[in-house]
């Protein structure tokens, strides 16, 4: 099974960017679709972005559209979540996922069958 890790987190100002990384070891990530998923203290696990195998089709999530930027390199085994005008609603745990078979048209948890651990991204002044 594909196993993830997740990189680059942490606390950053209202307005700031952070990017973070989902590097995948133990199987290529090339037959996969990854996606981001958050999740706030209190609330659901929620989809944030998907992008296909080919990194040709990717799905966002409305809040987050033009300030979150999906990416991967299948060379590198890794992919990208560029996030930029970060708002403190935008705190969260943050995971990287993965499915073998279908696409990204559903962010819907159970879908994914690999996930990272998470990383930890506060937005706060």
């Amino acid at each position: 099974q594909l196993q993830l890790v997740e990189s680059g987190g942490g606390l950053v100002q209202p307005g700031g960017s952070l990017r973070l990384s989902c590097t995948a070891s133990a199987l290529p990530m090339d037959t996969y679709a990854i996606a981001w998923f958050r999740q706030a203290p209190g609330k659901e696990r929620e989809g944030v972005s998907c992008i296909s195998r080919s990194g040709l089709s990717t799905n966002t999530l409305d809040s987050v559209k033009g300030r979150f930027t999906i990416s991967r390199d299948n060379a590198k085994n890794t992919a990208y979540l560029q996030m930029n005008s970060l708002k403190p609603e935008d705190t969260a745990v943050y995971y990287c996922a993965a499915r073998r078979f279908g696409g990204c048209a559903t962010l819907a948890t159970p879908l994914f069958s690999s996930w990272g651990q998470g990383t930890q991204v506060t937005v706060s002044s």
